[in-house]
């Protein structure tokens, strides 16, 4: 009987009775080949294994020999080693939550290798049973996926589950503008209290809550009417500094330490902007520049200069939770329905689209990449600008009036 070639697969019946099977499947770290292994008391079982190890070869996705990892340990390892070092500081954050507060609790016992599709979507459909929105769940789901391909990139799997699960559907959020008396009543609220601008700039220019929050004054020229949008702010995340012998949570700890830094990165390139102020805001953020510095006086040695736009009595930076409830308690004040901060962006990227701001130039002005963010506004603006046009056309097309006042035809 002729030899099969060197590396060929082979199946035979040992001396113990059993039938056994041998594929090659590469080489491993030392250089040494991965023969695979496989045995049965029927002959037909073990080609069939033979054969199944042969197609995983073939299409580069055997498991590797070494480290059986748990889903809670890989996650971590992929979150803190692999994937941390090219995220940004905010993104970072989101997969840490999705990991630490989602994926972990509700499947990390599981083998790396014996997850299934099955056991995501359980955890997706008890997130939302919980209370979790569809979109934190979506969230989730992006986050195993990432960290599921990248374990098949290296052969810790077969194939990647997250990849065949179903995520919860998501709606896009309704674009909810606030009117343009809605805007008038909460200004006018805003002014009876401190950092007043920082809702007019919200409203009128559109920046994002943590665009707004990281401006520093060298980031604004009032002489040219313009500001420059670098940075945004980071929701601060905290350490222990007692070492965990408080008993309380991490951020409510009384030596707490911040571990990130203040701002980071815009949400893309596309962030980095200048956009022009209106007269009105020059004038308000002047104002403001001046309460700031009363202020400053008034701290005397508490004030820790930053240089921020919007900072605390003491000169910090806003907290970004602080400022959303900031922003809560202003629409009561002001007596408008109640909204999300992200509202108050609408509102300006709406009042925009309906002046007719070319969609390049509203692009820019709102940091968008995409033409798409737009069209989700044409819901809003269409009927805006069909009830302007209604209006002029009954000025412009009525009944003509008389000297007398009296309306009659020509």
């Amino acid at each position: 009987m002729a030899r099969n070639p060197n590396r060929a697969s082979s199946v035979y019946v040992g001396s113990d009775g059993y039938w056994h099977g041998r594929v090659t499947v590469g080489f491993r770290d030392d250089g040494a080949l991965d023969r695979r292994h496989v045995m049965s008391k029927s002959k037909a079982v073990v080609v069939n294994k033979v054969r199944a190890l042969e197609k995983l070869r073939d299409s580069g996705r055997v498991r590797r020999v070494g480290q059986t990892w748990t889903t809670a340990a890989w996650l971590r390892h992929w979150l803190e080693v692999i994937a941390r070092p090219g995220l940004r500081d905010t993104s970072y954050a989101a997969y840490r939550i999705a990991v630490e507060r989602h994926l972990i609790p509700g499947i990390g016992k599981h083998r790396l290798d014996r997850l299934e599709p099955e056991h995501l979507e359980r955890l997706y459909r008890q997130m939302v049973a919980d209370g979790s929105r569809p979109a934190t769940a979506h969230q989730v789901h992006r986050t195993v996926r990432a960290a599921l391909g990248e374990a098949l990139r290296r052969g810790h799997i077969a194939r990647n589950p997250a990849a065949l699960a179903k995520p919860p559907r998501v709606q896009s959020d309704a674009i909810e503008p606030y009117s343009v008396s809605d805007v008038q009543r909460i200004l006018a609220a805003a002014g009876k209290g401190r950092n007043a601008a920082r809702w007019a700039v919200a409203l009128a220019l559109g920046l994002r809550q943590g665009e707004a929050l990281a401006l520093r004054w060298r980031d604004v020229d009032l002489d040219s009417h313009s500001l420059r949008v670098r940075w945004t702010r980071l929701r601060p995340i905290y350490d222990h500094g007692c070492g965990g012998g408080c008993g309380r949570p991490r951020g409510f700890c009384p030596e707490r330490r911040q571990l990130n830094a203040e701002v980071g990165e815009t949400k893309s390139a596309a962030g980095k902007r200048v956009i022009g102020l209106p007269d009105e805001l020059v004038v308000m953020l002047r104002e403001h520049q001046e309460a700031q510095a009363e202020e400053r006086a008034t701290a005397g040695d508490l004030w820790k200069e930053g240089g921020w736009v919007f900072a605390s009595p003491t000169g910090r930076p806003l907290n970004p939770n602080s400022d959303y409830h900031d922003w809560k308690t202003l629409l009561g004040r002001a007596g408008v329905r109640d909204g999300r901060l992200h509202d108050a962006r609408h509102t300006a990227a709406t009042v925009l689209l309906v002046l007719g701001v070319p969609e390049r130039a509203v692009m820019g002005i709102m940091g968008w990449s995409s033409t798409a963010m737009a069209a989700r506004y044409q819901h809003v603006t269409d009927p805006i600008r069909r009830d302007v046009a209604r209006r002029v056309g009954g000025l412009l097309w009525s009944d003509p009036v008389s000297e007398d006042g009296s309306r009659g035809t020509n």
